[in-house]
């Protein structure tokens, strides 16, 4: 199986050829640069691929970046941030695809993965910003299910929680105690997302096992998005918080099925 690695090379976001990258994964991955929001280099790309091997199977569009972070809101985002991440995150998978399609429609068959979010899933884990790219994606790889299934080509998004990245200036224990607090705040216990697990999930994705999955959002977060814990913490709030004599104004019932302690949990709460 061959490979071809690119990296994003943009303004504000410069990253220099590796090509001791290939080297290591073996003879069989070539190395080509790539700033993927400028067509030209990504029909290169293509092309030197088809030069190479005579086809395409896989176009795997997962170049992206982040805006910087922010507490605020909307009124605290940057016109330039949103712009930055749109000609990578978004223009550059619309562009991958496009060219993808443009040797795989001949060929009648093909797989075009998407690296999205779970925030497409579930608000509040981005910004704004990040967002708006990444529903994006989604929204280009649904729209080219129809399209290109009629000439044998499947087309899928990857999209993943909280994962921690290698990226400069980042020390291994640094990296353990942020991938330790996403796992605490996520939902499957006892687990922790690592690049690794987006890699298998977009492996299987380009599989022939999924040779029938097409239109696909496949969520990599441990159920994250598919959980309301709220009532859970406020449940627990409550009870390790409230004094039980307090004064009585509301009355709220809820009951745990899971726990003895917490079969049928009420309390009263002053307001």
């Amino acid at each position: 199986m061959f490979e071809f690695c690119s990296t994003c090379d943009h303004r504000g976001y410069p990253r220099r050829p590796r090509p001791s990258h290939s080297r290591q994964l073996g003879e069989n991955v070539s190395f080509i640069h790539c700033d993927v929001s400028n067509e030209d280099d990504i029909r290169s790309l293509i092309d030197a691929t088809i030069t190479k091997h005579g086809k395409l199977d896989i176009m795997y569009n997962n170049a992206g970046i982040m805006d910087r972070p922010t507490i605020g809101g909307i009124l605290d985002a940057k016109k330039s941030d949103l712009e930055k991440m749109f000609e990578v995150n978004l223009i550059g998978a619309f562009l991958g695809a496009k060219h993808a399609a443009r040797v795989m429609i001949p060929q009648r068959k093909g797989c075009i993965l998407f690296t999205a979010s779970a925030c497409t899933s579930i608000a509040g884990l981005a910004s704004h910003s990040y967002a708006a790219t990444k529903y994006g994606i989604l929204g280009l790889a649904k729209n080219l299910t129809p399209d290109l299934g009629q000439y044998g080509i499947r087309v899928n998004c990857v999209s993943p929680y909280g994962v921690v990245t290698g990226f400069p200036g980042i020390t291994v224990e640094q990296r353990s105690i942020v991938e330790l607090n996403l796992s605490n705040m996520g939902n499957l216990k006892g687990e922790i997302l690592k690049p690794e697990c987006v890699a298998k999930a977009a492996l299987y994705l380009a599989s022939d096992e999924a040779n029938y999955v097409s239109g696909l959002n496949l969520l990599v977060d441990g159920g994250y998005s598919v959980v309301n814990p709220t009532m859970f913490k406020f449940a627990n709030l409550l009870i390790n918080y409230i004094p039980s004599k307090q004064a009585i104004d509301l009355w709220i019932i809820y009951s745990f099925s899971s726990d003895a302690k917490y079969e049928t949990f009420w309390s009263y709460i002053h307001i």
